[in-house]
């Protein structure tokens, strides 16, 4: 895969905002392995290789189970996740995949059940994150694992 662009340089101002966003994400309600599950599964869904990537070596090195990541693309039938857990990849998968008349009121109400209003608020914001760095990424087939240095992500020694 070749790169068609280089999206960083392009519009460095932009991603620079764009990325202190993402960064503040991390000072929200959502705990840091499932932001992690949800990075990858809403990147499973787009396709997105070099997002799929990173975030792997990103939950490897915050210290999730090998088997949990095989797992995610089988959540509903695995029960190695939580109903918390469930209900954010539930979450994910409906916003990610969003149909023609918006999302339904049953998954609301069973997301509802496991995440106060501001933990749901922080979750959707998680999750339009790493869909809009799905896309960037897709658009421009930045190339898996081409960022691992500058992201510290040769440390997870999965390469």
């Amino acid at each position: 895969m070749t790169q068609r662009i280089n999206y960083i340089q392009q519009s460095p101002e932009l991603f620079k905002k764009y990325m202190e966003f993402s960064n503040q994400l991390k000072e929200s309600a959502i705990e840091e392995s499932i932001r992690d599950l949800i990075s990858i599964r809403a990147s499973q869904i787009n396709g997105c290789g070099f997002c799929v990537d990173m975030h792997v070596k990103e939950a490897r090195m915050h210290g999730e189970r090998e088997l949990r990541i095989h797992h995610l693309a089988i959540w509903r039938e695995s029960t190695l996740f939580a109903p918390r857990e469930r209900a954010a990849l539930a979450w994910t998968e409906a916003l990610t995949q969003l149909g023609a008349h918006g999302l339904a009121d049953d998954i609301y109400e069973r997301v509802r059940t496991q995440f106060s209003e501001k933990e749901l608020s922080d979750l959707t914001f998680d999750v339009m994150a790493i869909n809009g760095w799905n896309r960037a990424n897709l658009a421009f087939r930045t190339v898996p694992g081409s960022a691992d240095k500058a992201f510290g992500l040769d440390k997870a020694n999965l390469a």
